[in-house]
């Protein structure tokens, strides 16, 4: 249970509550299970803090200092954390459903587990952080950073990534159709036995990607950079690739039955063992080409 003092001092207020730290010398914050509802903490400094369980549930917290808080399994339902600093917080399985995190920084913590559905974390600084086995259906990272961030085996059908960078990102096994993500950076992102059916990566970069295995069925990948990409054994049935450089991809024992290549790069393609059925290659480049059947075109 939470310290009685600590939650007191709290309820009145970020400034009487930064004062009361300065004269008390307080080491330890402890609002274990704290109930801390529709307060007005904008701006509190909580470094550290024990808020294992809290609920903060529709509170105000936009620029808020929770620097190595531990948040684990509190409840963040219509909280607002726009602006705050969340570096190298412990979330493990906090409820974020409708969280405004927006422009938060949350470099190196801990987000496994979390579950909620359309939390915010637009322009949010997520460099290195883990979200594995986060449930955040119609999350929103546009702008997003999330660069070398953990997000595999997660549930994040429906979400956006719009504009966001997710160079070296790990999506391995993770949950993502119809997702959508418009001229983002996935410059060598890992999605190996990612689910990315329906999903929208028009203009994108997938440079050097590993999508092994990857289910990219009736994606639209129209205009996406997928140069020297790994497609071994991807689900490409239906897919749109009009107008994508896929120059040195390898698309072996890919299925490709009915996908549209029209007009796209596939200069040095490896498709040996590809299935082909039904594919568009109208006005396609396949000069040095490896086709189905071992052949190379010229």
């Amino acid at each position: 249970m939470a310290n009685i003092e600590h939650l007191a001092k709290l309820k009145q207020g970020a400034d009487s509550w930064l004062k009361w730290l300065a004269r008390s010398n307080q080491k330890v914050i402890d609002l274990t299970n704290a109930n801390l509802q529709n307060l007005n903490l904008a701006q509190v400094y909580l470094v550290k803090a024990n808020l294992t369980g809290a609920d903060l549930t529709n509170s105000l917290l936009c620029q808020a200092n929770l620097t190595g808080a531990n948040l684990t399994a509190a409840e963040l339902i219509d909280a607002n954390l726009t602006k705050a600093n969340l570096t190298g917080a412990n979330l493990q399985s906090a409820y974020l459903i409708d969280a405004d995190l927006t422009q938060a920084n949350l470099i190196g913590s801990d987000l496994r587990f979390v579950r909620g559905r359309s939390a915010n974390f637009h322009s949010c600084n997520l460099i290195g952080t883990s979200l594995r086995q986060a449930q955040l259906r119609q999350a929103n990272f546009t702008e997003a950073r999330l660069n070398r961030t953990n997000l595999s085996e997660t549930a994040l059908a429906e979400a956006s990534f719009d504009l966001a960078d997710l160079s070296g990102a790990n999506l391995f096994e993770s949950e993502l159709q119809s997702a959508s993500f418009y001229r983002a950076n996935l410059h060598r992102v890992s999605a190996v036995s990612a689910y990315l059916s329906h999903s929208y990566f028009f203009a994108s970069n997938l440079s050097e990607a590993n999508l092994t295995r990857c289910d990219l069925r009736w994606a639209n990948l129209s205009y996406a950079n997928l140069q020297s990409a790994n497609l071994d054994r991807a689900k490409l049935r239906g897919i749109n690739l009009k107008n994508a450089n896929l120059t040195g991809a390898n698309l072996r024992g890919a299925n490709l039955r009915g996908a549209n290549l029209t007009k796209a790069n596939l200069c040095q393609v490896n498709l040996k063992g590809a299935d082909i059925e039904g594919t568009i290659f109208n006005k396609a480049v396949l000069t040095e080409t490896i086709m189905p059947d071992g052949t190379v075109h010229y």
